[in-house]
């Protein structure tokens, strides 16, 4: 997070930022047209990214609560609902960078860090906490990265953001749920043992 933050920084005042040569050649690699098959496949990829990225995590919360996992829930909706809004709303307005010119989707105002990065790996990551034992996270840890790399590829296949604001996007989304797993530890565990032994409820 805070090498994000200081990306952000490096952003601000005049001139260019040191990494902007990085994004100019990456951009320059993402040659195709807004109608081919490809673009669709990232504007797919991108979904997940935007509103179906805030609908997934509510609906997850909720079924958790349903089960009596109410600690996970919270966990679930504090990284990934509560944190887009506390999190990378501020930063987009403090820092304000510009978007690639000519996007070929709809954007908003502020290109760091990528809000939709950003959502696609605190999703990915609580969903590998409160869904799989540690034992089989090493996989979906993969598939999550995987996840992660395609979605931060298709912002800028479609010319939505630069490389180094999706990298910034997942860096941010991965410091909030590792800080919020910690701080979450311990009443995890709890729930896990009262899952074990049945008492969910009591």
């Amino acid at each position: 997070m805070a090498a994000a933050l200081a990306a952000g920084l490096a952003t601000l005042g005049e001139g260019a930022p040191v990494f902007q040569g990085v994004d100019d050649l990456w951009m320059s690699a993402m040659r195709g047209s807004p109608d081919d098959t490809v673009t669709g496949l990232a504007r797919a990829l991108d979904v997940l990214g935007g509103p179906l990225g805030m609908v997934v995590p509510l609906v997850l919360t909720g079924c958790l609560a349903v089960y009596g996992r109410w600690r996970s829930g919270v966990f679930v909706f504090v990284a990934c609902v509560l944190a887009n809004v506390v999190v990378v709303l501020p930063v987009k307005q403090f820092v304000d960078r510009p978007r690639p010119l000519e996007p070929w989707i709809l954007v908003g105002g502020g290109s760091f860090p990528s809000g939709q990065v950003f959502t696609v790996t605190t999703l990915a990551m609580a969903a590998g906490v409160v869904l799989f034992p540690p034992a089989a996270r090493r996989w979906w840890w993969l598939f999550a990265a995987v996840l992660v790399g395609a979605t931060m590829w298709s912002r800028t296949w479609m010319h939505a953001q630069w490389l180094s604001d999706a990298a910034a996007g997942a860096a941010m989304g991965a410091g909030v749920v590792l800080l919020l797993w910690s701080a979450f530890a311990r009443l995890l565990e709890e729930e896990a043992v009262r899952a074990a032994a049945g008492r969910l409820w009591d």
